[in-house]
This record gives C-alpha cells, sequence and structure tokens, in this order.
C-alpha cells in the first residue's frame, strides 16, 4: 500500500481540510508556502499517465475542491497554483495527487 493510500485508510495521521466520499485533502507535511494542502483520490490511481475518460467526474471534483481551499484558505484573490507531476523525474509520489500553494509571491525555481 502507499502512503496516501495509508492516509485515506487512517492508518497514518493527516491535517484534513475537505473531505468527500471521493476525495480527501490535507496539509503538506513539507510546505512550500504558507498554504500547501495536497488533494488525492480516495480510488488508488498512480499518476494522470492512468487516468481515463471515467475518472474525468473526479477531475472535476479535485479542481473545485482546489477552489474550495483557494477560498477557505484565503488565497483566491491573491493567487495560488495547482500543481500535479507525473513520473518520477518529477519528484511523483505514486497515487495521483495536487497541490494547492499559496499564501506568499510564488516564483518559478527549477
Amino acid at each position: 500500500m502507499c502512503v496516501y493510500c495509508d492516509i485515506v485508510a487512517r492508518k497514518l495521521p493527516a491535517d484534513v481540510v475537505l473531505e468527500t466520499d471521493s476525495i480527501i485533502a490535507f496539509r503538506d507535511i513539507h510546505p512550500v508556502a504558507p498554504v500547501h494542502v495536497l488533494i488525492i483520490p480516495k480510488k488508488h490511481i498512480k499518476s494522470t499517465n492512468e487516468l481515463t475518460p471515467d475518472d474525468a467526474e473526479l477531475i472535476v471534483e479535485m479542481t473545485m475542491a482546489a477552489q474550495s481551499i483557494a477560498i477557505d484558505e484565503g488565497i483566491s484573490d491573491s493567487g495560488y497554483r495547482v500543481i500535479f507531476n507525473t513520473g518520477p523525474d518529477a519528484g511523483e509520489i505514486p497515487h495521483l495527487h495536487w497541490h494547492v500553494i499559496g499564501g506568499k509571491k510564488l516564483k518559478w525555481e527549477f
């Protein structure tokens, strides 16, 4: 089982900020900004490369969750990023997840 599946199963603790039947969102334990929340599907999907048309509703739900989190965290007007990594060179944990990052002026650092 993966670390994010362990969070879904409540085998590992997480600071949950939003949860539905399909997704869970929680604060990143290594934040890169004042607001850094991860959104994951409860269903294990390895990466964006594994998405199918059947996952369209899930992706919409994750997008709306990102918007809701940005509003709740007070960063919707100042700006925020929604980032998802795919593949080992991107530093991916092999469970689909989105980062909602904001709360400061963000730079591109590669």
